[in-house]
């Protein structure tokens, strides 16, 4: 296989097509998709087989120059083209001609960062597709098809995942669709093909050893075990972790239990209550068995223990931070 070839099927593609157009409002993923277009046809055909066309270089005639141009490059020619979403219709007519006879071993890929108003001309789309090429668009995606969406890139990943995976997985990656794809990337390296992916495993896989830690200490608290709490008190402390930043996460899961608590105490059912919670079925049944181990009075002595740490973590008690921490993790649990 030639190196063209081998770029070519890292893309996915069988071979390079005559052109590509990748467009859309997702920047960042079009940016990426530039970057590693760019790396591949440089290690592809080296350096003198790739043209960049950006800023004011960047014209419909400019880069139906380069198409025609003779070179004496080896193997396949790239032709990149930024700025695209500038064009206007009247001004495709050199790159029309370009393109209805493209040259043999050579890919034309143009890139336009849309927003709003400012897209790629209508009629680009068309010139692309009647040259053998392929059109993609890049779109961000609101919310609430964010679940659906990474899921259809897990399959792609062979995962298999379902939709309260995919919320965990947005929940600790955020929205971003490129962090996403990262993130999807080395849970397939990290479990291998076929594998099925619960929302428990996301926990595990996409948070961070800190982050893990965190948690369990806010979860042990509202369990009231004052030994498992005081060790990964310990063990985060000794990693650098700063406590006002602990005691926000602590506080926040003790509401969370204090107001499950409040909520089971004044008759709800516990499927009311865990319909209601934004979190995983298998997180949800946890913390209301350790609430309804406890009681509601407990758990605000909980929450008034923190805000008495929250206070001396600021300079506002007389004990070292950690051994504020240890007595009023002692008071909570």
């Amino acid at each position: 296989m030639t190196p063209a070839g081998v770029a070519a099927r890292v893309l996915g593609v069988a071979a390079f097509k005559p052109a590509y157009l990748i467009h859309g409002d997702d920047h960042g993923r079009i940016g990426e998709r530039k970057a590693r277009l760019r790396a591949l046809a440089e290690r592809s055909s080296g350096a003198g087989g790739l043209e960049l066309l950006e800023g004011d270089a960047s014209s419909p005639e400019a880069a139906a120059t380069a198409l025609s141009a003779m070179t004496f490059a080896m193997g396949r020619r790239f032709v990149i083209v930024d700025g695209v979403e500038r064009w206007k219709d009247a001004d495709l007519e050199p790159l029309a001609a370009a393109l209805a006879d493209p040259p043999p071993d050579t890919t034309i890929a143009l890139f336009a960062r849309e927003d709003g108003r400012v897209k790629a001309p209508a009629k680009l789309a068309g010139l692309v597709t009647k040259a053998g090429g392929d059109v993609a668009a890049e779109r961000t995606l609101k919310p609430r098809e964010l679940p659906r969406w990474v899921v259809e890139r897990g399959r792609e990943q062979q995962l298999a995942l379902d939709t309260p995976a995919a919320r965990g997985l947005i929940r600790h990656v955020g929205d971003r669709q490129q962090r996403l794809m990262r993130e999807l990337e080395k849970i397939a390296l990290g479990l291998g093909p076929g594998a099925k992916v619960s929302a428990e495993q996301v926990d595990e896989l996409a948070a961070s050893s800190s982050e893990r830690k965190v948690w369990s200490l806010a979860d042990a608290l509202v369990a009231g075990d004052v030994s498992a709490a005081t060790r990964f008190l310990l063990e985060l402390r000794a990693q650098g972790e700063r406590l006002p930043g602990l005691t926000f996460a602590i506080v926040r899961r003790l509401r969370e239990a204090h107001d499950v608590a409040q909520r089971l105490a004044a008759g709800e059912s516990v499927a009311q209550v865990k319909a209601s919670l934004r979190m995983p079925s298998f997180a949800a049944d946890r913390l209301i068995a350790d609430v309804r181990a406890r009681d509601v009075d407990a758990l605000r002595r909980a929450l008034e223990a923190m805000a008495g740490l929250e206070v001396a973590s600021r300079g506002g008690g007389t004990l070292s931070e950690d051994t504020a921490a240890v007595l009023a993790l002692q008071a909570a649990a």
